[in-house]
C-alpha cells in the first residue's frame, strides 16, 4: 500500500521541513503527498476531498487544535484516517507515546521516526484496524475538549462552536443543535454530550439541554407540557431563551436545577 498523506500545520516552514523529510525518506517509504493545510478547518476540506489514508497533525495550532479535528475525523461516517500527531510541546508527547496505533512525534522529527510511523499507521490499516478507536485513545490521553460540534451536510462538514448553540433537542436517532441563525442535525447521544458539556449545558427536560447562558427565565405554559413517563400534568412552565422564540417544557423533576439558573 502506498499511502496517501496530508501535512497540516499553521507554520508554513514546519511544513516545508515534512515536505523535505518525506522526500528523504520516499525510497525506503513509498507515499503520495495528496496537499497540505495551514489550519484545521482548511484540513477538514481537503480530507473531505482527497481522503488521504494518514494526516501529519500539528497539535497547537490557532482556532483549532490538532486534538479537535482528530475528535472530528473521529465522527466522520464515510472516511476515517489515521493520524501522526506533530508537537513542539515535550508534556503532550509524553502523555502520547503509550498510544501505538496513531504515533505522536516530537519535533524536530527525525526522517527515521517519521518513516517508522507511517509504516506502522499503514500496516494497521491493512490490518483492518479501525483508526477511531486509536484516535480515542490518544484524545483520552490527551483530555481534550471540543470546542465544535461538527455536522456533515452535502459531502462536507459544518463546524458549529459550542459558545453560538442554544439548546439541543434529542428526536428519534439524531440531536437537533440549534443556534441564533439554524438548526442542525447530529448523531450524537445527549446524554454523552451533557457528560462532556455539564459546564455548559443544563438538562432542561429528558429530551433538551439548553446552554446556561442562554436562559433568560421561565414562564406558565398556556397548556400543561407534556410529561415524563408517571408524571402527572403539573409541568406547566417554560424556559425563556435569548435569540429564540420558542419556549421548550420544563420537566418537574429539572425545575430545581433551572430555576436554580434564573436570576431574581
Amino acid at each position: 500500500m502506498n499511502p496517501r498523506l496530508l501535512i497540516v500545520d499553521d507554520e508554513t516552514p514546519a511544513r516545508d521541513r515534512l515536505r523535505m523529510l518525506l522526500a528523504d525518506i520516499a525510497e525506503d517509504c513509498p507515499h503520495t503527498i495528496v496537499g497540505e493545510a495551514g489550519s484545521a478547518r482548511d484540513a477538514l476540506d481537503t480530507i473531505m476531498e482527497h481522503r488521504p489514508d494518514i494526516v501529519l497533525l500539528d497539535v497547537q495550532m490557532p482556532g483549532m487544535t490538532g486534538i479537535e479535528l482528530a475528535s472530528h475525523l473521529m465522527k466522520l461516517k464515510d472516511w476515517t484516517p489515521s493520524v501522526i500527531f506533530i508537537t513542539a510541546f515535550e508534556e503532550f508527547a509524553l502523555k502520547a507515546f503509550e498510544v501505538h496505533a496513531v504515533d505522536y512525534l516530537l519535533k524536530p522529527v527525525r526522517a527515521a521516526r517519521l518513516a517508522d510511523a507511517i509504516r506502522r499507521a499503514t500496516a494497521a490499516r491493512l490490518q483492518s484496524s479501525d483508526p477511531r478507536t486509536a484516535l480515542a485513545a490518544a484524545i483520552g490521553s490527551l483530555h481534550a475538549k471540543r470546542r465544535h460540534f461538527s455536522v456533515q451536510e452535502r459531502g462536507k462538514v459544518i463546524l458549529v462552536p459550542i459558545i453560538d448553540v442554544i439548546y439541543l433537542k434529542a428526536e428519534l436517532k439524531y440531536v437537533t443543535v440549534r443556534t441564533r441563525e439554524r438548526e442542525y442535525l447530529i448523531e450524537e447521544s445527549l446524554t454523552s454530550i451533557e457528560e462532556e458539556f455539564e459546564d455548559i449545558f443544563v438538562r432542561v427536560h429528558r429530551s433538551t439541554l439548553v446552554a446556561r447562558n442562554a436562559i433568560v427565565g421561565v414562564e406558565r405554559a398556556a397548556q400543561p407540557a407534556e410529561g415524563e413517563e408517571g408524571e402527572k400534568a403539573q409541568e406547566s412552565w417554560q424556559v425563556v431563551m435569548r435569540d429564540v422564540g420558542e419556549r421548550l417544557p420544563i420537566s418537574r423533576r429539572q425545575w430545581g436545577a433551572v430555576k436554580a439558573l434564573i436570576k431574581p
